[in-house]
C-alpha cells in the first residue's frame, strides 16, 4: 500500500520532516527531540507558546495604540555587548566610518537583542545585527543619502552588485578580478559580504540561500521607489503598498530560525499560509517604521515614499488623521497574523510554532527598538535614516 504521505504534499508537510539530516531540525527539550548542544535560553515549552498581544502606546502617546505582542526579552547589558561587537566590525568594513558614534547610539544590537529574545548568544546575535546594519547601510548609501553618494539612476547597477557580493557568480577570469576589486572599493559590499559569510558560520546552505534570495527580492521594489522619487510622482497609496509589502521586515525575519539555532524546513517555510503569515508580520512591522519617519520625511524637500504622506495626500487629510488610517491598517495586519498563527496551530511542527512565536518576538521587539533608537529620536543627527523604503527601514 502507497503512504499517503508520498502522494499528498499536505500530508508530507503534517508529516514533518524525515530522513537523512533531519536531527539537526529537532527543537530541544521536546518529547523524542535531543537538545542541540550549547543551547540556551527560555526553556524549550516557552519557545512554542504564542505570546501574548497588547495595545501599546508609542511616539509621544498621543496617537491612537498599536496593536501588536508584548515585547518578551529586554537585556540591556546582551545588547550593549552585541552593539560593542557591531561598531567594532563596521569600523573594520568602513561603513559609516566617519560616523562610528553616530552608528553605535543607533542600537543595531540592542535590536538583535529585542527582536530575537529565544536566543542569549552574542555571536549569534551579531549575526542579525550585522545582517541588518548592512541592509540598512546599502538603503543610506544607495538608495537615500545623497550626502553618502545615494542617486536614484545608479542605484539599480549598485544594486547588481550587491548581489554578486553575497552571492558570487562562477568565475569569469580578469572580469571577475574586476568585480573584486570593486566589491573590495566599496564598503556597502565589503559589509554585505561580511555579513553574509558570518550567516553562513552559523546556517544550512538552505538558509543563506533563503537570505541572498529574499534580499535581491527587496531590491525589485528598491528599484520602484528610485524611479518614482527621480521621476517626482508619488504612488497612489495601493502601489506603495505592494511593493513595501515584498520590501517588509519580512527580510529580517527570515534570519529568526538562524538566530534560534535550528531550521524551519525549507517545506513548511515556503508553504502558503506560513509565507502569508510572515509577510503580513513583515507588513506590520515595516509600517511602525513608516509611522516613526513620517515627521522627518515630511520636512524633506523631496520626501520619500512613506504611507502617512502617501494617504495624507491621496485622500486630502491631515498629517493625524492619516497617523491614525496607518495604525489602523498596521493593526488590522497584526491582527490577521494573529488569526493566520491560530490556523496554523494545527500543524504538528514545533518548528514552525517556534518560528511564527520568533516572528511575534520580531513584531514587539521592532516596535520597542523604534521608540527608542536615536535614529529616530531627537538624536537623529547624522546622515541615515530619512530614507523611504528597504526592509531594514529607513
Amino acid at each position: 500500500m502507497t503512504d499517503r504521505t508520498d502522494t499528498d504534499p499536505a500530508a508530507r508537510l503534517l508529516a514533518g520532516p524525515s530522513g537523512l539530516g533531519t536531527s539537526a531540525l529537532r527543537i530541544p527539550g521536546m518529547p523524542g527531540f535531543p537538545g542541540i548542544p550549547g543551547m540556551s535560553g527560555p526553556p524549550a515549552r516557552d519557545l512554542l507558546l504564542p505570546v501574548p498581544y497588547a495595545e501599546r502606546d508609542w511616539g509621544d502617546g498621543s496617537y491612537p495604540p498599536l496593536y501588536c505582542p508584548q515585547t518578551v526579552r529586554i537585556d540591556e547589558e546582551l545588547g550593549a555587548e552585541v552593539n560593542r561587537r557591531l561598531v567594532a566590525w563596521a569600523g573594520k568594513t568602513g561603513i559609516y566610518a566617519d560616523q562610528l558614534g553616530s552608528f553605535g547610539e543607533t542600537g543595531f544590537g540592542r535590536l538583535a537583542m529585542l527582536a530575537h529574545p529565544d536566543c542569549d548568544d552574542p555571536d549569534l546575535l551579531l549575526v542579525a545585527a550585522q545582517m541588518n546594519a548592512a541592509w540598512w547601510a546599502a538603503d543610506d548609501y544607495y538608495a537615500d543619502e545623497t550626502s553618502l553618494g545615494a542617486t536614484p539612476t545608479e542605484l539599480p547597477p549598485r544594486l547588481a552588485l550587491v548581489m554578486s557580493a553575497m552571492d558570487p557568480p562562477p568565475d569569469a577570469g580578469h572580469y571577475t578580478s574586476q568585480l573584486e576589486e570593486a566589491v573590495r572599493q566599496d564598503p556597502v559590499l565589503v559589509a554585505l559580504r561580511s555579513a553574509t559569510s558570518h550567516l553562513a558560520r552559523h546556517a544550512t546552505q538552505a538558509q543563506v540561500m533563503r537570505a541572498c534570495q529574499t534580499t535581491f527580492q527587496m531590491y525589485v521594489s528598491w528599484d520602484a521607489y528610485a524611479a518614482w522619487r527621480y521621476l517626482s510622482t508619488p504612488p497612489p497609496v495601493w502601489r506603495y503598498l505592494a511593493a513595501r509589502q515584498h520590501d517588509s521586515f519580512y527580510t529580517s525575519m527570515i534570519l529568526i530560525d538562524v538566530i534560534g539555532a535550528y531550521e524551519l524546513p525549507a517545506g513548511l517555510f515556503a508553504e502558503r499560509r506560513v509565507h502569508r503569515a510572515l509577510m503580513q508580520a513583515g507588513t506590520a512591522s515595516v509600517l511602525v517604521n513608516d509611522l516613526h519617519s513620517a515627521a522627518k520625511e515630511a520636512a524633506d524637500e523631496l520626501p520619500d515614499s512613506n504611507v502617512v504622506l502617501l494617504i495624507a495626500a491621496e485622500e486630502d487629510c491631515s498629517l493625524r488623521e492619516a497617523t491614525e488610517r496607518t495604525v489602523a491598517l498596521h493593526n488590522d495586519f497584526v491582527r490577521a497574523f494573529q488569526a493566520s498563527q491560530q490556523e496554523l496551530a494545527a500543524l504538528p511542527s514545533p518548528e514552525l510554532h517556534r518560528f511564527l512565536r520568533g516572528a511575534q518576538g520580531w513584531m514587539a521587539g521592532c516596535l520597542e527598538w523604534h521608540g527608542s533608537s536615536s535614529r529616530y529620536g531627537p538624536k537623529a543627527d547624522y546622515d541615515s535614516g530619512s530614507g523611504a523604503g528597504t526592509g531594514a527601514g529607513k
